[in-house]
């Protein structure tokens, strides 16, 4: 029975995952990562995808080139339009439609600028999704649309539907200082993380729009028994909304309200970047196949690998494809190379014994690990080739 419930949990992963635009923005802090990466004018990264947000973020960095990887032509065809709106220069319709969420001159724009310069796969995805740039829309924000959307919208939905809880979470992100955030937080809470939330949080279908398979979930009920999901998030959410400044936390206040702000925003959307991303996003390239597919397509040393946290689906589900996906990142590294990855697990046991053979693990991705503004994995870890 539990082998038949696991199947068809999966298969509604599949479900989801497989056909749908799933991360409109990164879940992970470009910050770090820059801080650990040490990216320079040499360096060659291979990335995830995701939503393109931290690959742009890196361009910060003047890399010689960044290769985003993606097995959902979707996620690739979002930062296609990304890069497509840096092009037409004009830092004014990029903020309205990745700040905002929304631009009321979408169609204009987007039939008359952007769409020759992508690539077929990311105009028919475009063609029949730009409504979720339409502030007549009823979920009125691009952050409101695609798996992780869908759950950011009910959650808005949740913390609105009562004045108590909306007031309290305007007074968490209007604070100033921790002990302002300390306060309203002890406030909050009751009312936020409920029975019925804790409920949500551990039910399959949940993850399942969240991006987290069962593998990961898997994970996470192995370090937390007793509460599973639901407890592993209250305990994170109390450290991010406690003991981590909540002014410069965009990730948590997009995911609140479904926009940032000028001053609470990714790097890549501040004003005074635009230009120098311009200048560099032609060094950014995006490729729809499996790492593995790309090295073996693009043999060549590469001095950056970001795998975010997919090898905890590999580990679980296809472990031969994590041992060549490792395999063919070594055969293109040289000493020196970086390999930075996050897990749901307070502590990866999957890593194959000839990759710790011939790595060093950087103690500095624990230490900044406790500084993550997002908050939702339950470690970093940073490979440095021998």
């Amino acid at each position: 029975m539990k082998r038949q419930l696991d199947r068809l949990r999966d298969t509604l992963f599949s479900k989801v995952h497989g056909n749908n635009l799933v991360y409109n923005t990164c879940w992970e802090d470009p910050r770090l990562d820059r801080e650990l990466l040490k990216i320079d004018d040499t360096s060659e990264i291979v990335m995830i995808t995701s939503a393109g947000c931290n690959a742009l973020d890196y361009l910060l960095d003047n890399p010689k080139e960044i290769h985003a990887i993606d097995v959902n032509y979707r996620q690739n065809a979002l930062l296609e339009f990304k890069k497509a709106l840096f092009r037409i220069g004009k830092f004014e319709q990029l903020f309205k439609f990745f700040g905002e969420g929304y631009n009321k001159e979408a169609e204009g724009i987007y039939n008359n600028q952007l769409r020759d310069q992508l690539s077929k796969s990311a105009q028919e995805f475009w063609d029949k999704k730009l409504y979720y740039f339409h502030k007549n829309a009823k979920k009125k924000s691009f952050y409101f649309f695609g798996t992780s959307g869908q759950f950011a919208w009910l959650f808005n939905k949740y913390l609105n539907r009562s004045k108590k809880r909306s007031k309290l979470v305007k007074e968490l992100f209007s604070s100033t200082t921790l002990d302002e955030q300390k306060k309203a937080y002890v406030d909050l809470e009751p009312v936020l993380v409920t029975k019925f939330v804790k409920w949500m949080m551990n039910r399959h279908l949940t993850m399942s729009l969240l991006g987290v398979p069962r593998a990961q979930r898997d994970l996470i009920l192995k370090e937390y028994p007793n509460g599973g999901v639901a407890e592993f998030a209250s305990q994170r959410l109390k450290h991010i909304f406690t003991e981590l400044p909540i002014q410069d936390n965009y990730f948590w206040h997009l995911y609140t309200f479904g926009q940032y702000t000028t001053s609470n925003c990714p790097e890549y959307l501040k004003k005074e970047h635009f230009q120098t991303i311009r200048e560099r996003e032609k060094h950014l390239t995006t490729h729809t196949c499996t790492i593995q597919e790309f090295l073996e397509k693009n043999p060549k040393t590469y001095t950056h690998y970001i795998l975010l946290d997919h090898q905890d689906w590999l580990a679980h589900y296809a472990p031969e494809a994590l041992i060549n996906e490792w395999k063919e990142i070594l055969k293109n590294s040289t000493t020196g190379t970086k390999i930075l990855l996050r897990s749901a697990s307070m502590e990866i046991d999957f890593f194959p014994d000839f990759v710790k053979e011939v790595v060093d693990f950087s103690p500095l991705a624990a230490q900044t690990h406790t500084f993550d503004r997002v908050g939702t994995y339950g470690s970093t870890y940073l490979a440095i080739v021998k």
